[in-house]
């Protein structure tokens, strides 16, 4: 049961995280893996900034996001379309 809340909770934070930084979406497999990366890049970048979002699911879709906009920028940084 809980891998499938993580997937969850992973695709809904890289939907938000790819709707937010536009023209970076990378279908439902993808946005559920950069989902997942950015549940930990968003609580480690917070954790770094002294950032707390609260508790609950809310608190941990948007940390999600935030660590998938980071991924995103990063990705389309690094493979940038010509």
């Amino acid at each position: 049961m809980e891998i499938i809340v993580t997937l969850l909770i992973g695709a809904l934070a890289g939907w938000l995280g790819s709707l937010i930084y536009t023209g970076s979406g990378l279908g439902l497999l993808g946005n559920i893996i950069v989902g997942i990366l950015g549940g930990f890049v968003g609580y480690w970048l917070l954790g770094k900034l002294n950032v707390s979002l609260g508790t609950g699911w809310v608190s941990i879709i948007l940390t999600g996001a935030i660590g998938a906009i980071v991924i995103l920028f990063l990705f389309n940084l690094i493979f940038r379309k010509k």
